[in-house]
């Protein structure tokens, strides 16, 4: 049987979220769908495909199973297994195992007796605790040691490398982390445990520091600008420091707080190389007047109410 690859018939990552998983498919879907490729043999099969990989991976159960599966044999697109060298005991006969019109063999031996499988497939549920429990796998691998690393927004931007002590086992291990540049919030570092001597690799979970006055949001970032009322009031030039170096920016007369000015193309890049954008947000605010200003404001005051 073809062990199949969602991730790459949808063209996304392991780590894509709910959100990336949704747009792949829909691109995808719309590219091979029947209507638009009459007599497409070829694009009928890759509809179907992408259609079943969407079944999958946007069922938290399902690609929860499914991850756990191909995790733990290793196995590649395409790859030929016999399912009953991993567990897959069809019996002497009980069950009569049929190919669903719109999902593989492969999608059927996993998913057939759960809600959202074929109508057509009499399948089968598998129980995934005991395939993957010990007593039909040759060799299981210990499960991995599990950590968090903290890095400022300017360092997930650029990459970085960072030490860090843990306490594995008794044992106290210096361990050292290569933190890609791109890397998302929530995304995992994979650091070989052999290097430490230890049985099993350490994930690190990231956590970008962004600070209080920078917002992460997907691939955008929101800054707060802070200008001072005559600066609002008369538009200026100001300097603003960016990843990608000093951008001089034009602030356009009578500007209010909370009004967000676009840098394009100057917010977070992913490991991709996707870029987003950055969003200055207007906050107005007031030093220290001294008399002399204040006086001044006064007299603005009555020339505004006249």
């Amino acid at each position: 049987m073809e062990y199949k690859d969602y991730y790459k018939i949808l063209g996304v990552d392991k780590s894509a979220g709910e959100q990336e998983i949704k747009n792949s498919f829909r691109k995808l879907a719309k590219k091979y769908h029947p209507d638009l490729n009459p007599d497409n043999k070829e694009a009928e099969k890759k509809f179907k495909e992408v259609n079943e990989a969407y079944e999958v991976l946007s069922d938290p159960e399902k690609k929860k199973q499914y991850d756990t599966f191909g995790s733990s044999y290793n196995f590649s697109n395409g790859q030929n297994f016999d399912p009953s060298q991993y567990g897959f005991d069809f019996g002497n006969g009980s069950y009569t195992y049929t190919t669903g019109g719109d999902f593989s063999d492969f999608f059927n031996m996993f998913f057939g007796g759960m809600s959202g499988g074929s109508s057509s497939s009499r399948g089968f549920g598998i129980n995934f605790d005991d395939i993957l429990g010990g007593k039909n796998r040759k060799s299981r691998k210990k499960p991995n040691y599990e950590s968090e690393i903290e890095v400022t927004l300017k360092d997930a931007y650029k990459g970085v490398k960072k030490d860090v002590r843990l306490s594995i086992g008794g044992q106290v291990k210096n361990i050292t982390v290569n933190v890609p540049a791109g890397i998302k919030p929530s995304q995992k570092v994979r650091v070989k445990g052999d290097k430490y001597g230890l049985d099993s690799d350490i994930l690190f979970k990231v956590k970008i520091l962004t600070g209080t006055d920078t917002v992460l949001d997907g691939l955008d970032m929101v800054r707060k600008l802070e200008v001072y009322p005559w600066q609002a009031a008369l538009g200026d030039k100001i300097d603003v420091e960016t990843f990608k170096g000093k951008i001089r920016l034009s602030l356009p007369k009578n500007v209010s707080s909370g009004k967000k000015i676009k840098l394009r193309g100057n917010g977070y890049k992913d490991m991709k190389g996707n870029s987003g954008d950055l969003y200055l947000e207007v906050s107005i605010v007031n030093p220290n007047y001294s008399k002399e200003e204040l006086d001044l404001f006064e007299k603005l005051k009555e020339l505004h109410e006249k």
